[in-house]
């Protein structure tokens, strides 16, 4: 988004710490606003600090949903973004989150992967957030042209369909999307408005709000 994370004083790691320590953070100085309409509430290396602290923390599965609470009353969607590990921090991230979607590169390790954190899902379900969710499994950086993606993302429709939801959508493998993560300052909808990972991402966006209408009609029917 276009912001250098290692210049920026105020992060998530302060606000975290601030939590764990009892000091009031004023969330709004560390917030930034960009152009496109999005409000982003960075990281940087000093969030590996904060997993350590996070050890010895009172209630520490709930931290960052501490921190978080007062923005849900100004925002429709919060999206928490994860690092590829199963440590406190994502434990606090499933145990802040109403829903989770789970992101597979279409290779052998990562699906191992994915197996083991829908198993720490299931440990958040029981321990710490009964209502959390799977959004679905979204197969990402897809290069179609392979034939192990091909068969990866059918094995994991085969395995995983009858009970998590997989989306349609694929997230391509795209040069375009790996350059806007270089600092450009752009999303890809900017950057590359109308490339094949900018219509994934759109047909992703519709197929998770028809899915959460879908639901909504029919838990209304269900009264």
């Amino acid at each position: 988004m276009g912001w250098q994370a290692d210049e920026l004083d105020n992060t998530l790691a302060e606000a975290m710490s601030g939590e764990m320590t009892e000091n009031q953070v004023d969330l709004s100085a560390h917030i930034l606003s960009h152009d496109e309409g999005v409000d982003l509430l960075p990281s940087n290396i000093n969030l590996s600090t904060v997993d350590v602290m996070l050890v010895n923390s009172m209630s520490r599965e709930y931290i960052l949903r501490n921190c978080i609470e007062p923005l849900k009353e100004k925002y429709d969607y919060i999206l928490i973004d994860c690092m590829p590990s199963l440590g406190m921090l994502t434990v606090n991230a499933l145990t802040a989150a109403d829903s989770v979607l789970i992101p597979v590169q279409p290779n052998t390790l990562p699906v191992k992967g994915m197996v083991q954190l829908i198993k720490s899902i299931k440990r958040v379900q029981k321990n710490t957030n009964p209502a959390l969710k799977i959004e679905g499994i979204l197969p990402n950086i897809v290069d179609i042209r392979t034939r192990l993606a091909r068969d990866t993302v059918e094995f994991i429709r085969d395995e995983f369909g009858s009970y998590v939801r997989v989306f349609h959508t694929q997230i391509p493998a795209a040069v375009k999307a790996a350059e806007i993560s270089d600092g450009k300052g752009k999303s890809i909808f900017a950057y590359d408005p109308n490339g094949k990972a900018a219509a994934a991402y759109k047909q992703l966006t519709r197929e998770v709000i028809d899915g959460r209408l879908e639901k909504t009609k029919s838990e209304d029917q269900c009264r």
